[in-house]
């Protein structure tokens, strides 16, 4: 053989939501620095970096509920060190600190080298893949992220007018099902508020037919949702087609011009039966429909690969064609709550002054640890999922149960180790029991889950 490449032998690091806020080349623990080798051991590792690389004059806060999150752009190697080399950057926090701060954060990047996908000057930079060249082989990435607010978007390029900065995006369309005495409600409730005739005003107006449709019998929008008459009660999703053909159409792309292709989705969706019972967050378990549509769509245009996070704790894995798609690893580096700034509209959600700080922000939306992240144990209990290639196909995945550190300091929490002992097998089987939903089998020997193709 000419080039190692041909072999067809190539092992990939799949990890989740990575928000860096500390560094990490300090720590020495045995099941840390093993977790370090297991991702400098791969011929690429992957993260998805959600957070904003920024210096504090760089970019603006920008409208969210969420955590303003940001990286120091002195942390960036921090990623090389653990072993990381490509990241996906489409996600909900790309736009924390707005147009300039997506700005700031392709500069900083680039400065360490690292490899990424998912953000772009333009739309059509969003779209793109990136590449990663190893001694064994060129890696695509193409990142698109479905939660985001429609001002996060990537704008288009036209020969006259320069594209916004933005995400890629991969739009969708919830529809809620409903029976017929709640659709009758709805239409009555409609009709009497005016709303009804606030959308005839606005077809008459500057808006388009796409933006306005005409009412169809069985169809309504009520308060900027989509309702359906139906028998009964569900809730289903469907993706904007022009998203998904465009995303497709970059894997095609990078199926052409690199060896192995990696598919990455950031979403906070789901559907099945928990997500009609779910009362807390982590009782979901079933992305939406809309995922395992565009996960496989992506592997018939010529993913080897599809990891999907935004839940923050792992979903089932599912074999299709004989590649893996991870409808969620979780997290990877969960380290939100020792973030140094925060704007003032984070303060102001909780009645707190200019005199606050980010200690007082953090305990207050947490009421003292009692909800949220801090309060479930899942969302510390992950995995790193590695997939081994012989002769052009998959082989294996390993899966690494991860412990953040649920319940200690919030100095430390949110590194990751190997996870051991009861903890270990509890991540594993879990993964185990949702995987069973796709007729995957997962064996756990030795502490460690192993998928065989």
């Amino acid at each position: 053989m000419l080039y190692d490449s041909e072999r067809g032998e190539f092992s990939v690091v799949l990890t989740g939501d990575s928000m860096l806020t500390r560094r990490l080349s300090v720590y020495r623990e045995e099941n840390y620095s093993a977790l370090v080798q297991i991702l400098r051991g791969a011929d690429a590792a992957f993260t998805n970096l959600e957070s904003t690389i920024h210096d504090w004059d760089e970019g603006s806060p920008g409208i969210t509920q969420g955590t303003f999150m940001t990286t120091d752009p002195r942390l960036v190697e921090e990623f090389s060190w653990v072993g990381i080399k490509t990241v996906s950057c489409a996600n909900n926090h790309a736009f924390d600190y707005g147009e300039g701060g997506i700005l700031a954060t392709l500069k900083h990047l680039d400065k360490a080298g690292l490899s990424h996908a998912g953000t772009g000057k333009n739309l059509a930079e969003a779209r793109a893949p990136a590449y990663l060249d190893t001694p064994r082989g060129r890696l695509a990435l193409v990142s698109a992220t479905a939660t985001y607010r429609p001002w996060n978007r990537a704008g288009a390029q036209r020969p006259d007018v320069k594209g916004r900065p933005g995400v890629n995006p991969l739009g969708f369309q919830t529809t809620y099902a409903v029976d017929p005495r709640a659709f009758q409600e709805l239409r009555r409730v409609s009709a009497s508020l005016g709303l009804d005739l606030g959308k005839q005003r606005n077809r008459s107006h500057f808006y388009s037919v796409k933006e306005i449709p005409d009412e169809k019998e069985q169809e309504l929008d009520f308060l900027s949702q989509h309702f359906a008459l139906s028998e009964g009660f569900a809730i289903s999703t469907k993706l904007n087609p022009r998203d998904l053909e465009e995303n497709l159409r970059s894997v095609r792309e990078a199926r052409r011009q690199s060896d192995w292709v990696l598919v990455s989705l950031h979403c906070h969706e789901f559907a099945g039966a928990s997500l009609l019972k779910a009362r807390r967050r982590t009782e979901l378990e079933e992305p939406a429909d809309f995922v395992k549509v565009f996960a496989r769509e992506a592997i018939d245009a010529g993913a080897d690969i599809f990891v999907g996070h935004g839940s923050h704790f792992p979903l089932g894995i599912e074999i299709y064609q004989g590649k893996p798609i991870f409808y969620s690893v979780g997290n990877f580096i969960f380290q939100n709550e020792t973030v140094g700034i925060f704007p003032a509209e984070a303060y102001e959600r909780f009645d707190l002054d200019n005199r606050a700080t980010p200690a007082d922000f953090l305990d207050a939306r947490t009421d003292g640890g009692k909800k949220g992240h801090p309060s479930e144990p899942l969302y510390w209990e992950n995995i790193l999922a590695e997939c081994q290639f012989k002769q052009g196909r998959l082989s294996e995945v390993k899966l690494y149960p991860i412990d953040q550190g649920h319940g200690r300091a919030r100095a430390q929490r949110g590194r990751p180790v190997l996870a051991d002992g009861t903890v270990g097998l509890r991540i594993l089987e879990r993964v185990r029991r949702l995987s069973q939903t796709y007729g995957t089998p997962v064996e756990i020997k030795d502490g460690i889950g192993v998928i065989k193709a």
